[in-house]
């Protein structure tokens, strides 16, 4: 019997902490809609970004880590 591959569980639970980071994804779109004709490339909305995932991952680590083996 072949053993089967387990499966990450990150996108899984990344995707069920998504909706409980509405504002800075919004913060986040609010950025890159305010910084859409830029043509010098100074601007940039890294740290929304960071923020946004910062979030996600909060929300995700306990229970990626409680389902490790």
């Amino acid at each position: 019997m072949a053993e089967e591959e387990p499966v990450d569980q990150k996108k899984y639970f990344e995707e069920l902490c998504k909706p409980k980071c509405v504002k800075p994804l919004l913060e986040y779109q609010a950025c890159v809609k305010r910084i859409q004709g830029d043509e010098s490339g100074h601007k940039h909305c890294t740290g929304q970004y960071f923020d946004y995932w910062s979030c996600v991952d909060k929300c995700a680590a306990p229970k990626i880590f409680s389902k490790l083996k």
